[in-house]
């Protein structure tokens, strides 16, 4: 009598047992070992490293993108910038990613310095970067082409910045073997102008541009002007490249408005191989809802009608033609499937830039 309750009661307890197991997996998965259909898609964008605008502005973008897609999960992600952002978004680690467009377009191409064409589609294009030479009032720099035999600060090793200081300086009739070309951060270059390892710095971004601001700020400086030929001849052969105006008084001993460049927007990309529904959601959401990012980032303001569409020279994603087009702003005459050249009168956004 005695070990017969002890059995009822053992297998009272496996019973409990079982049924607790049975109720815990049906909390996570069907009945078929797949997730929920209420399950959310968990979703990365590449940025940059943090403390750069593009860690900011991804950020913005990603917690936008999270608030109001009840159906993801989206979170940013610190990466190398947009040299690893691409590659990685081919690899399958990354869903979106920002990227300077300049790079962009040479990797869609395997050209540059790519080792082949990487296969990615631009979602929507973003804020723009002007960026230009400036010098040192004193140091008797005053073209572009007065940088021959020069040390010249040309941006952060592995950056990419090659992909649009090169034709720049071409167009200008040098190489980069023409000059002795510096790596450094801005705030970096600014320190070699003080000092005078370097005679010019190439920066540039949203603007202001802190580092200028900074370099004016402690010196004279000169903004070097383009050459109207060289600058034509960019716009013709490159569509990431784009008039810009710096206003006057907007850096110290600037009495005068500066026509400069746009040399490759910020822009939004992802995979060829994304899904066309799951890219049209991610547009729909973070155009919807701009004004979302505009309270986390002023660059936000360039998401706007006019500039989101903007060919920079990577096509764009169908999932996303898809969403311009159903809102009236995709021009018809723009390329889907393949790079083109810019459409006329593109303009650069005024906003901050990363």
């Amino acid at each position: 009598m005695l070990m017969t309750t002890a059995r009822r009661i053992l297998l009272s307890l496996s019973l409990v047992f079982t049924l607790a197991l049975l109720a815990a997996c049906g909390a996570s998965d069907t009945p078929d070992g797949d997730p929920p259909a209420d399950a959310k898609a968990f979703l990365s964008i590449g940025t940059a490293p943090t403390g750069g605008t593009f860690f900011v502005i991804g950020g913005a973008l990603a917690d936008v993108a999270d608030e109001f897609n009840p159906n993801w999960n989206v979170s940013a992600e610190a990466t190398a910038g947009s040299r690893e952002n691409i590659r990685r978004l081919i690899q399958g680690e990354l869903d979106f990613a920002l990227s300077n467009a300049a790079i962009s377009y040479f990797a869609v191409r395997g050209e540059s310095s790519w080792d082949n064409a990487y296969p990615i589609r631009a979602v929507m294009t973003l804020a723009p970067n002007v960026a230009l030479f400036i010098s040192p009032e004193d140091s008797g720099v005053e073209s572009i082409a007065d940088l021959r035999d020069k040390r010249v600060v040309v941006g952060p090793a592995g950056a990419g910045f090659e992909m649009f200081v090169g034709p720049l300086v071409q167009a200008h009739g040098l190489t980069y073997d023409d000059f002795s070309p510096l790596n450094s951060t801005q705030s970096g270059a600014v320190d070699l102008l003080a000092d005078g390892s370097a005679v010019a710095a190439f920066l540039g971004g949203g603007v202001p541009t802190a580092s200028i601001t900074q370099a004016s700020s402690s010196m004279d400086i000169r903004l070097i002007p383009f050459d109207d030929d060289a600058k034509q001849q960019l716009l013709t052969d490159y569509p990431f490249f784009a008039p810009a105006t710096i206003p006057a008084g907007t850096y110290r001993g600037q009495d005068a408005d500066y026509q400069g460049l746009n040399v490759g927007s910020m822009h939004l990309i992802t995979a060829e191989s994304a899904s066309e529904d799951a890219v049209y959601q991610m547009t729909k959401t973070i155009y919807e809802n701009r004004a979302s990012v505009v309270e986390r980032h002023p660059a936000g303001r360039a998401i706007q009608a006019k500039n989101v569409v903007r060919n920079t020279g990577t096509p764009f994603h169908p999932g996303a033609i898809r969403f311009y087009k159903e809102i009236g702003i995709w021009p018809e005459d723009e390329p889907a499937a393949e790079a083109g050249p810019a459409s006329e009168g593109d303009e650069a956004a005024s906003t901050e830039s990363g």
